[in-house]
């Protein structure tokens, strides 16, 4: 297999631009979310992404090669790697901010450097649990049906690529829409480009000039100044900064956050390595979440308080041609712009808004991919997966809609207490929604995996993972939530316990009503055979 093929720039215009549009969310988060410095930015903290970003890639392009010399083809597409998109967010507002907020209730004279320090734990526990999880993933890959697998991925390819960058694209419609056309024009409808230009360079140029046009761009206003942070920002350990986060206590509030966020990443990962199994790529379990856990415990080391992951989307690279090259090159460009403060200067340029259009592509990609090789009468255990995912984005939108209201309007921090019983009432049941969200990952798949098996009557199996489901909400993992004034995060009071919290009222298991509807499920199902016969024809 030829390590660099036209397929590989086209694939490395759209990881890139996928990696481009993530560093775009990620440091304005930092500044406006966290009060983080430039200088914390663009010298610790991107070039502690670059060493994860360049080390996983090349591994994984490696990885293709290995697997195309075995089984003698030349199509082998490697797998897409980068920055966790959910581990952002969950880092960001689940980790980092309340850290600031108590290091500030606290009296200390730095909660900027607090909040990253409890960052850098969390990432480096999570890339522990990841690099463990390796030794069991395979096991569970073997257990759980494909549909089930690929059924989550679909509900995050909807929800969290589809839907949220689509509403993001018609709010600034000029530059959305003609960035759309592009896209569907380019890959649903297979048009190349006059002189073979890469669509999803095209897509970049356009949407970027478009974006000047409307007033999108520059970022920041005329008055930045976007070559501040040019300059060489070597990666470095740090060791001296995180030694001390590990001994200080910063852990102990967070593991229930973190143990599920990375158990998640794991599932998240094992889930692509299915999607990309699926496309005819079939990647060794273990050594493929080995790699990534390593990467992440390595950017948690270099300053990065953000974990790595195996990338969905690995169908959509591959039907663009590529193979291992544009992992090369992905890791190789994300570096330089990473340890020159280039992106400083692009985050200035490039608004988020020229490159969404592709992320959506890559959403509909995968949520077709799940029915495309999914046999037809398991179809309906996809579209059961799938409501989790949605139904998690649309909580987003809903916390994150309240919660800018009641900023704007001085409505207070408990916002979300008094809305649920408002919504309630007017029969928006939006505290199910907060019960499908927490652990949603795991929902999609034991329920996806449920229908398959009801589908195939194989009813002691459904019974088997209604139970498991019963064993995730009862530990709390699952369905178990706690309202935080403008949050709904998820409740593990039995790791309260283990780690020496207080329950503070809660109670010892919070989503006892899931668990008690998970065993009668599975009593259901267990007991069907015994009363039921199939319907003939």
């Amino acid at each position: 297999m030829k390590l660099f093929t036209r397929g590989d720039w086209e694939g490395f215009f759209a990881a890139f631009i996928n990696n481009l549009v993530q560093l775009l969310i990620l440091a304005p988060l930092c500044m406006l979310a966290l009060g983080f410095s430039a200088g914390l930015i663009f010298g610790t903290i991107l070039p502690g992404v670059a060493v994860s970003f360049l080390v996983g890639n090349l591994y994984y392009a490696w990885q293709a090669v290995k697997l195309a010399k075995r089984e003698g083809r030349s199509d082998v597409c490697a797998l897409p790697y980068g920055i966790s998109t959910p581990g952002i967010f969950a880092h960001i507002f689940l980790v980092m901010l309340p850290a600031k907020q108590l290091a500030i209730a606290q009296g200390l004279p730095d909660p900027e450097y607090v909040a990253w320090q409890a960052g850098l734990v969390a990432t480096l526990a999570g890339g522990l649990v990841e690099f463990c999880g390796a030794f069991f993933a395979a096991r569970l890959r073997a257990l759980t049906p494909r549909p089930a697998m690929l059924a989550t991925l679909a509900g995050v390819g909807m929800g969290f690529l589809g839907l949220a960058f689509l509403f993001q694209a018609f709010a600034s419609p000029i530059v959305g829409m003609a960035t759309l056309a592009l896209v569907f024009i380019a890959y649903f409808g297979k048009v190349q480009f006059l002189g073979k230009v890469p669509a999803t360079l095209v897509v970049l140029v356009v949407g970027t000039g478009l974006c000047w046009l409307v007033g999108l761009a520059p970022v920041g206003g005329a008055d930045a100044n976007p070559w501040a942070d040019l300059g060489a920002h070597f990666p470095r350990p740090v060791l001296g900064d995180l030694i001390p986060a590990l001994t200080g206590g910063h852990i102990v509030p967070y593991l229930s956050v973190i143990i599920p966020i990375s158990f998640l990443g794991v599932l998240a990962s094992l889930q692509n390595i299915e999607s990309a199994a699926a496309a005819g790529d079939d990647y060794p379990v273990r050594s493929s979440l080995v790699a990534n856990g390593l990467g992440t415990m390595a950017a948690a080391v270099c300053g990065s308080p953000f974990p790595t992951s195996i990338y969905i989307g690995h169908p959509a690279w591959k039907a663009m041609g590529a193979r291992a090259g544009y992992s090369v090159l992905n890791g190789v460009f994300v570096t330089l712009i990473c340890v020159t403060g280039s992106m400083s200067l692009l985050t200035w340029a490039i608004p988020a808004e020229a490159g969404l259009a592709i992320i959506l592509w890559i959403g509909i990609i995968i949520a077709s991919q799940a029915f495309e090789v999914t046999e037809v009468k398991h179809r309906v255990a996809v579209v059961v997966g799938i409501m989790p995912g949605l139904a998690a984005w649309a909580m987003l939108v809903i916390k994150a809609s309240m919660n800018a209201v009641a900023t704007e309007y001085g409505a207070g921090a408990g916002i979300l207490d008094t809305t649920v019983g408002i919504a309630h009432r007017a029969g928006a049941f939006i505290g199910g929604g907060f019960a499908l969200e927490q652990g949603f990952l795991y929902s999609a798949m034991i329920w996806a995996a449920i229908v398959v098996c009801i589908v195939d009557r194989n009813f002691r199996t459904a019974a088997w993972w209604s139970f498991s489901g019963a064993v995730l909400a009862m530990l709390g993992l699952m369905h178990s939530f706690k309202l935080t004034g403008g949050d709904s995060i998820i409740d593990v009071p039995l790791l309260g316990i283990l780690t020496g919290e207080s329950l503070r009222g809660a109670g010892l298991f919070p989503a006892w009503e899931f668990a008690v509807g998970y065993v009668l499920m599975g009593l259901i199902l267990w007991v069907t055979p015994w009363v039921s016969k199939a319907e003939e024809g």
